[in-house]
């Protein structure tokens, strides 16, 4: 038996969509249109491994992780915990939050800033059923998780008393409580001071590693994908463009949006480099026919205008959706492509 068959999937989820409808403005009998925000996802979160999601603002990356913890409920699509089905539709149980937790983008506007961070933590513990003598210790034990000591300083706080990593790391404390078995971290590090950004990250990984929890990790950053995930997706208008397990993906890149999104990263050794544009056009820029990416494409074909690209294999675990590989005669259409780490893969970090 392998390390990949012992290994299990936490939290999976099958060509999982989300399409809104939205006005049309300027348009006369409130003309409406639909934004396919997510678009057929396919991922599995197993544990002890961080899967990464990157993309533009408005890529769609918020809304699945919204989707994975049952805060927004999915168009079309499967979803299964623990190897049971999900019905996409029923409401979100307080099992399922015990299991899956979310922590968000801004650590100061998700708490409570009238109250100490002993209410912040102690109210999840009494609302999934711990008992009120063991709140305090509970709550000291997350403390201590994330690395804040003592915590006794950090629970008679209130938010403005901390900084912003102090609180991210409070965030996190807050969802580990209750012993989920699946963090959905949406950017945790996008509004915190660079110099603390290294300290979240490693402890996510020790996360992961130590208490073999599965991880998404939502970032438009990368350098950071690189260096704490296991499996890398990028994604664009709603959909996974390129996905791999390691580093393959940033190491050699195969779809255009990709390798915009390594070209936009600064590059330290040269200071006078002038990051390429990522984000400006991102909203406008979409193709309603064929691939969603060949307005900005600078490889564009004629079949990129009328036939969208399936997922074709690039190279191991590394698929990548873009008629570019079509003709490769390795490039057999991939349908889904597994997370999990083969035996004797270790994590990068």
């Amino acid at each position: 038996m392998t390390n990949e068959t012992r290994t299990p999937v936490q939290l999976s989820a099958r060509n999982l969509s989300r399409h809104f409808t939205v006005r049309v403005p300027g348009r006369l009998f409130n003309a409406r249109r639909t934004v396919r925000a997510v678009d057929d996802v396919s991922l599995d979160l197993v544990a002890g491994q961080v899967v990464a999601v990157v993309g533009e603002s408005g890529s769609g990356k918020s809304v699945l992780a919204r989707m994975l913890a049952r805060i927004i409920v999915p168009t079309s699509g499967d979803l299964a915990l623990n190897g049971t089905a999900i019905p996409i539709k029923s409401k979100r149980t307080l099992d399922y939050a015990s299991q899956v937790q979310l922590v968000l983008q801004d650590p100061f506007s998700s708490m409570n800033p009238v109250h100490r961070m002993r209410h912040n933590l102690s109210r999840p513990l009494l609302i999934h059923g711990a008992k009120k003598e063991d709140v305090e210790s509970l709550a000291e034990a997350a403390l201590r998780r994330v690395s804040l000591e003592p915590p006794s300083r950090f629970l008679e706080s209130y938010p403005h008393e901390l900084s912003g990593g102090q609180l991210q790391r409070i965030s996190i404390a807050r969802a580990l409580c209750i012993e989920p078995k699946v963090l959905l971290a949406d950017e945790p590090i996008s509004m915190l001071d660079v110099s603390v950004r290294l300290g979240v990250l490693n402890l996510l990984r020790g996360l992961c590693d130590n208490d073999h929890l599965a991880i998404l990790y939502i970032t438009h950053d990368i350098a950071s994908a690189r260096y704490i995930a296991d499996s890398i997706i990028v994604m664009y208008a709603g959909q996974i463009v390129e996905q791999s397990r390691g580093t393959g993906l940033v190491d050699e890149p195969t779809h255009p949006y990709t390798r915009l999104l390594i070209a936009s990263v600064p590059d330290p050794s040269d200071p006078t480099s002038v990051s390429s544009p990522t984000s400006e056009h991102a909203q406008t820029a979409i193709a309603e026919k064929g691939c969603r990416f060949s307005p900005r494409c600078p490889h564009v074909m004629d079949r990129c205008l009328v036939e969208e690209p399936p997922q074709f294999i690039v190279g191991e675990n590394h698929t990548s959706k873009c008629w570019l590989y079509a003709d490769r005669p390795e490039a057999v259409i991939e349908v889904a492509m597994p997370t999990r780490r083969r035996e004797g893969e270790t994590a990068t970090t």
